[in-house]
């Protein structure tokens, strides 16, 4: 979207409240998808709730592409919208669920990884197709997206149910199965069936949907208090951190910094997109190692930096009537370097976190209640954040989001445990002694 609102603008002739609201519409009906995986992932399972997430983008990809109108795009966008707020909460769940302990962090870090692998190559499709009429090479950018979407559905019929859903189904001899192909060794697999048992055993009144939300959300304890918070301040954090805006809207930030021919600004964002997608893969190398806690304040500190010197940066070409190159060097450093120090932290870790830290009987609804604060924090975020920088400078605007990465860290130095190493049988129980 960040290349091909260009050409939409010209093709259109859309203005910048339309542009905002086409950017951030996605995010805001994701709400819907978010809310709805939890209840669906408990009907249907997690492996087709993936498959109708992709099924959905499908549909919304193709009406983008082919949209002969603002509204019909709008319509696309809207749709693609649910069904990537189902993608984003059942995947890290499901991955979470069929990953043995010890690499439980670099597998459900991987959404993130090819998150960022996808956001490269529509910066590459945004190069590449750029020399087209701006009346088709916008529809080839957006519609190209539908061609993963089907990838996506196809290959998951390929892979096996989340023994956890199995278990709480009563089908333990396949939940036995598909432990065995996950674990070690058979003794590993008869463990975690052992510990899943017993979980899902404690659960069963909730297991089935019913009790879950008062549990969740009118008369929760301690712990799970204590993990909703956790969880909902991660997910609100990586969207307030404004990096979302940042990649919607690069080409503009860079244009701000002095760079104008529209090649540059896309070659700029290729590169932008190799350092983040980089660091999402170093990070998830390392997060069994480090932990979560160590890389994630890592990660929110160094935006904090990154953005106030972005800030600077942004202010000064503001005010100056050249443009020198070692301020436009200095933004896009500073853009890229805080792209990669969220790549490092919130961007893996809040997936990480929001899929592991709840208990079995609380997991698809909490996770679902997180990512809808994540993406309800991106739509504002991505639907104001033109008119905000008109209102304050791009440079107000990124001091601004270095205050709120300070506030990030402080908040992450004190509500959140490391779970590095934990089951996710015993991750209830260390939040309790937190509590304690």
């Amino acid at each position: 979207m960040s290349g091909a609102v260009i050409y939409i603008t010209e093709d259109l002739n859309i203005t910048q409240i339309q542009v905002e609201l086409l950017v951030g519409c996605l995010n805001v009906f994701s709400l819907i998808g978010s809310i709805a995986s939890g209840k669906t992932s408990d009907m249907i399972g997690r492996r087709y709730t993936i498959i109708l997430a992709a099924a959905t983008f499908l549909i919304g990809a193709l009406l983008m592409g082919l949209a002969p109108s603002f509204p019909f795009l709008i319509s696309g966008r809207v749709v693609a919208g649910i069904g990537v707020g189902y993608s984003l909460t059942i995947a890290p769940v499901y991955v979470a669920e069929l990953s043995p302990t010890h690499t439980r962090g670099f597998l459900t870090s991987l959404p993130e990884l090819f998150i960022n692998v996808g956001i490269l190559l529509g910066y590459i499709s945004n190069y590449a197709l750029s020399g087209l009429p701006s009346d088709l090479n916008w529809r080839l950018m957006l519609g190209l997206a539908a061609i993963p979407a089907l990838a996506v559905a196809l290959g998951v019929l390929a892979m096996p149910e989340s023994p956890r859903w199995l278990v709480v189904k009563g089908r333990f001899e396949e939940a036995r199965k598909v432990l065995i192909k996950t674990s070690e060794n058979k003794g590993e697999a008869e463990l975690r069936l052992k510990e899943i048992s017993i979980a899902a055993a404690a659960s069963s009144p909730s297991s089935s949907g019913q009790g879950v939300w008062k549990e969740l959300l009118v008369t929760p304890s301690k712990a799970v208090l204590r993990i909703l918070i956790a969880a909902i301040g991660v997910n609100f954090f990586m969207q307030a951190s404004g990096n979302d805006a940042v990649i919607y809207y690069s080409p503009e930030v860079f244009r701000e910094a002095g760079i104008q021919s529209e090649k540059q600004l896309f070659g700029v964002t290729i590169i932008m997109g190799v350092v983040k997608t980089t660091f999402v893969f170093v990070s998830a190398l390392f997060l069994d190692r480090f932990g979560r806690r160590p890389m994630l304040l890592l990660g929110s500190s160094g935006m904090a930096v990154s953005m106030f010197l972005l800030g600077l940066g942004c202010t000064f070409l503001n005010y100056s009537d050249e443009k020198p190159a070692w301020a436009i060097t200095l933004c896009v450093v500073a853009v890229c370097a805080a792209l990669s120090f969220f790549s490092i932290g919130l961007g893996p870790i809040t997936w990480v976190y929001s899929s592991e830290i709840f208990p079995m009987r609380l997991r698809a609804q909490g996770s679902s209640v997180a990512i809808s604060v994540n993406r309800l924090m991106s739509g504002i975020v991505s639907m104001t954040f033109l008119s905000i920088s008109e209102a304050i400078t791009f440079g107000g605007t990124f001091v601004v989001l270095a205050g709120v990465s300070v506030i990030a860290t402080i908040f992450f130095y004190f509500f959140l445990p490391e779970t590095k190493g934990k089951s996710l049988e015993e991750i209830e129980a260390l939040f309790e002694d937190e509590v304690n």
